[in-house]
């Protein structure tokens, strides 16, 4: 399997509006400035909390960040005089500051709103807590900065286990996809796969907007599986867990008899387990991607098949001298 390396994009930042568009509705935020600030950018994931800069230090004041101002940031601000106010806003205000959120349901000073205005910082306001808020924004902004990658394939959740099946063009891939979903499995995406890097081991696969759950069957040509088969069929994104590629039998290719040799592919740095998977006629891939992602949950679980013949095999070989035993006890007076 070969990837593309040119086909890995990171964005370097995303815009205000851009954050505050996708963001405002589903954390009730509220925009307590004009916005003059929207083209300003957020080069980071990361959140920070002013405390050190609003007491003077800002030394090491993460200021590419968006600033989150909290109960405690609040508190110290109510207890200084306006001029004090305004003289300790000024200080981290002339710092290019991408935006402002205050949490709680806390309201800004009005001289914040107007120094907001002058430095052209958006100032914006939740009522979630502060712990809450910075998850969802962290996870929104680890989201838009994670590191992706397009793959061409078909990906299916079967029994709740993203199988990525890539291959040659015109391989079947689309038809396997297919087959699945019409056993009840749920289609994810075909065709163009974004695979983003969530995490430090996490891969997650989705469709693109335009193409979603639409796919291509040769032959027959472009179908729309949620119509077809219904909302139960499709899924949106899911966690990527093996990845297996479909080929013609090669006899000068090596396939795995025993599943002790595991295989892994690197993706984004994160090794994901692979498996090559021969192709001939008669031979049913449908109903072993089934027994793949069912093998799968097994070693999870903690029951590896391969070794465990292993196993037994081991102590029959460790002891050749025990009495021999019939392999099967059938039941008395059952004779076939």
């Amino acid at each position: 399997m070969k990837l593309d390396e040119k086909n890995i994009v990171k964005k370097e930042s995303i815009t205000v509006d851009f954050f505050i568009k996708n963001v405002k509705d589903r954390f009730k935020l509220t925009l307590f400035t004009d916005e003059s600030g929207f083209n300003r950018k957020i080069f980071d994931q990361n959140l920070h909390r002013p405390g050190l800069a609003l007491a003077g230090f800002v030394e090491l004041f993460s200021y590419t960040r968006v600033q989150i101002f909290g109960n405690t940031e609040n508190k110290y601000l109510h207890q200084l005089d306006k001029s004090a106010r305004i003289e300790t806003l000024r200080r981290i205000f002339q710092f290019s500051i991408p935006c402002i959120i205050l949490t709680d349901g806390n309201v800004p000073f009005p001289e914040m709103i107007e120094l907001a205005n002058e430095f052209h910082i958006p100032l914006l306001g939740s009522t979630f807590s502060t712990t809450k808020l910075s998850y969802l924004v962290s996870d929104f902004l680890d989201d838009q900065f994670a590191p992706r990658i397009s793959v061409h394939g078909s990906f299916v959740d079967v029994y709740g286990v993203g199988i990525l099946f890539v291959g040659k063009s015109g391989i079947g891939k689309s038809e396997v996809a297919l087959d699945l979903v019409e056993r009840g499995h749920r289609l994810v995406a075909d065709d163009v796969i974004i695979v983003t890097k969530k995490g430090e081991n996490i891969l997650m696969g989705a469709g693109t907007e335009l193409v979603k759950h639409f796919m291509e069957v040769r032959g027959i040509g472009i179908i729309d599986v949620k119509s077809m088969f219904g909302v139960r069929a499709i899924r949106f994104q899911k966690r990527l867990e093996i990845i297996v590629e479909l080929e013609i039998w090669d006899d000068n290719s090596y396939y795995t008899r025993t599943g002790l040799d595991e295989a892994y592919f690197n993706l984004l740095d994160i090794e994901v387990p692979y498996i090559k998977l021969p192709i001939l006629p008669g031979k049913n891939i449908t109903v072993i991607s089934e027994v793949i992602s069912l093998n799968y949950l097994l070693k999870h679980y903690g029951y590896d098949s391969a070794k465990v013949l292993q196993k037994r095999l081991e102590d029959r070989l460790s002891n050749l001298n025990m009495e021999d035993k019939r392999f099967v006890d059938y039941f008395e007076h059952d004779f076939e």
